[in-house]
């Protein structure tokens, strides 16, 4: 294999994070394999249905967990949240409001509202100078 076909492949693991699922669930093939752009553009536009379940029903990687409960990823790691959930238990957790949840989704809602006051800060800094 030439560095350019190497260059246009990724591993199992990038294509799985670009794609937004776990990769332990995904298929066997898929795993195992390395995926190249073309088969990763192919498979965003028209997933296959192991894809569309995956992203539909879980288990989901952790950066679509914290998104999912409006939380970071080291919120869900204080509330005790280490391994992929599935959108069932996702939606339980949700039902339930457990207190960490509450406070972690309090945390990320204090954390943006500070990076929009900076950020209006610095514009008004820049527009006071121009």
């Amino acid at each position: 294999m030439s560095s350019h076909q190497t260059a246009q492949t990724m591993k199992p693991a990038t294509a799985a994070k670009k794609l937004g699922v776990y990769l332990p669930a995904t298929p066997a093939a898929f795993q195992e394999g390395a995926v190249s752009r073309a088969e990763l553009i192919e498979l965003q536009a028209d997933p296959p249905e192991w894809l569309r379940e995956l992203r539909a029903n879980g288990p989901h990687p952790r950066p679509v967990v914290a998104e999912k409960f409006g939380v970071s990823i080291a919120g869900l790691a204080r509330g005790g949240v280490t391994e992929a959930l599935t959108t069932e238990q996702i939606e339980e957790l949700k039902r339930e409001r457990p207190e960490w949840l509450e406070k972690e989704r309090a945390t990320q809602a204090e954390v943006r509202k500070e990076g929009a006051r900076l950020k209006n800060l610095k514009r008004e800094k820049e527009a006071g100078q121009g």
